[in-house]
């Protein structure tokens, strides 16, 4: 075999609202009357990343690493979650070469607050911001999504050892 070996994953993340939360996506937090519900910040689009990586890399998925049973990681900023991936990533022997995730959401709009989430984003897998992608959506007012009931996030991540 000649080159490095090249891999993608994809992750899917979906979580509830919750009133008296914050709202955070991508390590930013997005003004809004509710933020959603989880065992850590529920940064649903911090948690598709993750799944990707982890994808690509062979692994499981965060609920391994981050089981919702462990107390002691209970409201966890998810950008360390980013941060423990791309640790596994590098212990692999593997770089990742970019990500690209788009969040499914009726309301708020976010897409003025991508370039924050792509920093954020960046700066916890240990890559430039050029190498990160964050869109957005609606899901036409169709199911759980479209009543406003939650935010799902879909991504796609490329590894290269």
């Amino acid at each position: 075999m000649t080159g490095g070996m090249n891999r993608v994953g994809i992750g899917y993340d979906v979580h509830p609202f919750q009133e008296g939360r914050p709202l955070i996506l991508g390590g930013v937090e997005i003004p809004h009357t509710r933020g959603l519900k989880g065992h850590s910040d529920a940064d649903v689009l911090c948690h598709a990343i993750a799944d990707a990586v982890l994808g690509a890399l062979g692994l499981p998925d965060i609920g391994f690493y981050f089981p919702p049973t462990d107390a002691s990681i209970e409201g966890i900023c998810s950008l360390l979650i980013l941060e423990k991936c791309a640790a596994l990533a590098a212990e692999k022997g593997y770089v990742i070469n970019n990500v690209d995730a788009s969040l499914i959401a009726e309301a708020p709009k976010v897409m003025k607050h991508a370039p924050a989430m792509k920093e954020k984003i960046a700066a916890a897998l240990g890559i430039t911001a050029e190498q990160v992608g964050v869109k957005a959506t609606t899901n036409e007012r169709m199911g759980f999504v479209g009543r406003e009931e939650g935010i799902a996030a879909m991504a796609v991540a490329a590894v290269e050892k």
